[in-house]
């Protein structure tokens, strides 16, 4: 029998842009951080539990704060740790290097935590919105595994995920009619402007423009248990190619992951769409919109107005 649907949440960044610990910065009226209100929708819409990423350096302050709140959570809270550690033995880390190793290496780290189930990946410090937490749970609820694994991701437009406030990093998505991702290629720095929305590769020599339109993903993916292996399978690419050419800044991505898959025809990934609006927290100066945009549903009866845990 299929295990139900666990969400999994990346928590261990350390949020270089905005300048601090972001995934415990409060949002909500009553302390809130969006990861509560993530973890909220969630349950609301079926998942029973929940395993968060975090570092060991973020460790006490992060149980401190989320976690003393969490105990009160409906969900069974499980944690796991992203480390630079975390990797074959005969790797050796480049000196200097701080950065993790990236989206996918953290889902990577969550393996034994998800224990066989299919999941959902999302990012702790960005809020998706109810519907997205009901489509994706009901996919993976009927998702089975087979020679061509079933994939899925909510997509968002382009538009509504950028911030006047300086570069985000997305994954833009090229779809077919039926509303499967066919490509989906990661841009780390994409930037509003005067005239529209354009991304560079090259440091700001050239841009490139972008439809507000764009399919991206906000990294809410769905998967069967069985991409974890093909994790775990490319991870020593990732380490003996990518890395000596960038050793202190190659990541290990989930689109780049995903892509990969899609390229060599192991997977469909089904494009689902969310008619709630995202909102993140990339740059401090994001906060206010955040904590004004919850606080509006909340008193629109979203969400309990005495805390999402009392």
């Amino acid at each position: 029998m299929q295990k139900k649907p666990v969400l999994v949440v990346m928590a261990a960044g350390m949020g270089s842009r905005y300048g601090g610990l972001k995934q415990i910065d409060p949002v909500g009226s009553c302390g809130e951080a969006i990861l509560d209100f993530s973890l909220f929708d969630a349950h609301e819409a079926g998942f029973e539990t929940a395993v968060i990423i975090i570092k060991e350096a973020i460790r006490k302050d992060f149980m401190e704060t989320v976690g003393e709140r969490l105990k009160k959570c409906p969900m069974e809270i499980r944690y796991a740790y992203q480390e630079l550690t975390k990797i074959p033995a005969d790797f050796v880390i480049p000196a200097d290097r701080t950065k993790p190793w990236g989206t996918s290496h953290a889902v990577l780290c969550a393996k034994n935590e998800i224990d066989g189930a299919p999941f959902a990946v999302i990012n702790a410090d960005d809020y998706y919105g109810k519907d997205a937490f009901k489509v994706i749970y009901d996919f993976l609820c009927n998702a089975k595994a087979g020679d061509v694994s079933p994939y899925c991701m909510v997509g968002y437009q382009l538009g509504n995920t950028v911030t006047d406030h300086g570069s985000v990093a997305r994954g833009i998505c090229t779809t077919d009619a039926n509303g499967y991702l066919t490509a989906i290629e990661e841009q780390t720095k994409i930037e509003k402007y005067e005239g529209g929305i354009h991304y560079t590769e090259d440091d700001g020599a050239t841009w490139v423009d972008v439809s507000a339109d764009t399919p991206v993903s906000m990294n809410m993916w769905g998967f069967t248990p069985d991409f974890l292996d093909a994790l775990q399978a490319g991870l020593p690419e990732f380490l003996n190619e990518k890395v000596p050419a960038n050793p202190q800044k190659a990541e290990y991505l989930l689109p780049t992951t995903v892509a990969g898959m899609l390229h060599a025809g192991k997977a469909t990934v089904k494009v689902l769409r969310s008619a709630d609006k995202w909102y993140g927290v990339t740059y401090a100066a994001d906060k206010p919109m955040v904590v004004a945009a919850l606080q509006a549903l909340t008193d629109a009866g979203k969400y309990p107005a005495t805390g999402l845990w009392n």
